[in-house]
């Protein structure tokens, strides 16, 4: 699975927010902005990434 192209797709699906993947942690990162300023937020894949956008304020990663 190559990384940019995902997060690419990912960013045009969620605008304003920025995606990644860390070759370093294995890990899908996400930058979410919230009313009151902006959230990293960690996930194991791509679907779950989407998932930790769309629920950024609660999402328990990263730790």
């Amino acid at each position: 699975m190559s990384g940019r192209p995902v997060a690419a797709q990912i960013e045009r699906e969620f605008p304003g927010v920025w995606a990644w993947y860390g070759k370093a942690t294995g890990s899908w990162w996400a930058m979410v902005r919230l009313g009151d300023g902006a959230r990293l937020v960690e996930a194991l894949n791509p679907e779950e990434l989407r998932d930790a956008i769309v629920h950024a304020r609660s999402w328990p990663w990263p730790r």
